[in-house]
């Protein structure tokens, strides 16, 4: 992978045809000023100092899946690029959708295998030197908060692989305008020493991914064991304070879908929010609507189980759940419609993913390389344009279930969860 460091004449390449190949190296480049520039531009800055002849830029580059012609066709010149203040209108898109609240993944390894996240071959993954580098994450971080972010969800991949988690937390906590540092892991590493050190750290809520309470299905759909240590990580981390501990359960029918109402009894007694998703389609997913459970018919389940019982709450601006409480119960139920009942409108959502790309939509094709602007030297208000030109052309909604299936995107350890 080439890992830039200052390209004055270059363009920096917006990902508007499609996401990458496997690995995620796809069109990483910046043009220059026209095809036949751009891998002089990029010759001598393979990482160590050595450099490459022009010939063999070109080579890597192709081997990497770039067009030279097609990016230097849709890339704008950063000569040309207008110049942003960072401040909220780099993150408000052209439908008038501020978005405040930002996640980020911090690795795509993760250490399960779940079956509608990651495909049965595994993924290629993006190699280590062309990763977003810490000071490289703090520094966008402070720069979407200019912008009016207050939310920040730490996701992977599985993000307590990081052994510097921790210190990633704290320094993102103590960025001017972050409010909220949360994150969503499948636990099967948190200990109750972890949670406490997170707790610690500045850690607010998390979100703990588990998709059975029977141990033969989870080893069957993560392809791995550790049932017992997820179960314990969501009884310690309630222990210790995690006021606001949801549960992700992604519903598949022919799956998990007869374990709803065990899944629903676990908020009797316990504060905790257990959130039923609609299956998405991803990369590698072998998504299919036969085995997608829409919200309504989970919803008439639960209600059919509990008559009368089952109260709608007040969702804030921007919830992408419907939030229910059953009467007598600790803890409240949630359904995500992203297939069935889209949330667009009301998004306020971006992700910056492991490999320094800017994805204004989960949904979207269309990505920007924070990571190589950065290393070519952009300065934040050149930065804040790249933001508000990704974000100018995020959709006003997502295409629809079965024309997503259709699409190609990237796998979900890819984008982040």
């Amino acid at each position: 992978m080439l890992a830039l460091r200052r390209a004055p004449e270059a363009l920096l390449r917006a990902r508007a045809q499609g996401p990458p190949g496997a690995g995620g190296a796809g069109a990483r480049a910046l043009a220059g000023a026209g095809a036949g520039t751009s891998a002089a531009a990029l010759a001598g800055a393979e990482r160590g100092g050595g450099g490459l002849g022009e010939a063999a830029a070109a080579r890597r580059l192709r081997e990497m899946g770039w067009d030279p012609g097609a990016a230097a066709a849709a890339a704008p010149s950063r000569a040309l690029l207008p110049r942003e203040a960072p401040g909220p209108g780099m993150l408000t898109d052209r439908h008038g959708r501020h978005h405040s609240y930002l996640r980020v993944s911090l690795t795509e390894r993760c250490n399960l295998r779940c079956t509608y996240c990651m495909p049965a071959e595994g993924l290629q993954l993006t190699p280590r030197e062309a990763l977003l580098q810490p000071e490289e994450l703090l520094r966008l971080v402070r720069l979407f908060a200019r912008g009016g972010v207050s939310k920040v969800r730490l996701t992977g991949g599985e993000p307590t692989v990081r052994r510097d988690l921790e210190e990633v937390v704290a320094a993102l906590r103590g960025v001017p305008g972050v409010e909220h540092v949360a994150m969503t892991t499948n636990g099967l590493v948190l200990r109750r020493d972890r949670l406490r050190a997170l707790r610690r750290a500045g850690l607010d809520a998390m979100n703990i991914s588990l998709d059975t309470l029977r141990e033969d299905r989870f080893e069957a759909t993560t392809r791995r064991r550790g049932h017992a240590r997820v179960l314990r990580a969501i009884r310690e981390a309630a222990e210790e304070g995690f006021d606001r501990l949801k549960v992700n359960v992604v519903v598949q029918r022919g799956g998990n879908c007869d374990e709803v109402l065990d899944f629903v009894g676990l908020t009797r007694d316990l504060p905790l929010n257990v959130r039923f998703i609609e299956w998405m389609p991803f990369d590698g997913n072998v998504w299919s609507d036969k085995k997608m459970v829409p919200y309504r018919e989970l919803r008439a389940r639960v209600e059919a189980a509990f008559p009368g019982r089952l109260r709608r709450l007040n969702d804030p601006r921007g919830e992408v759940a419907k939030n229910f409480q059953l009467d007598g119960f600790r803890g409240s139920v949630s359904f995500i419609t992203s297939m069935t009942e889209n949330f667009c409108g009301d998004c306020n959502r971006i992700r910056l993913m492991a490999d320094g790309n800017l994805k204004a939509c989960l949904f979207g094709s269309n990505e920007v390389s924070l990571r190589d602007a950065i290393r070519a030297g952009f300065d934040d208000e050149e930065l804040a344009a790249l933001v508000k030109a990704a974000l100018s052309r995020k959709k006003a909604r997502h295409a629809g279930m079965f024309s997503l299936a259709a699409s190609k995107n990237r796998a979900m350890t890819h984008i982040g969860g």
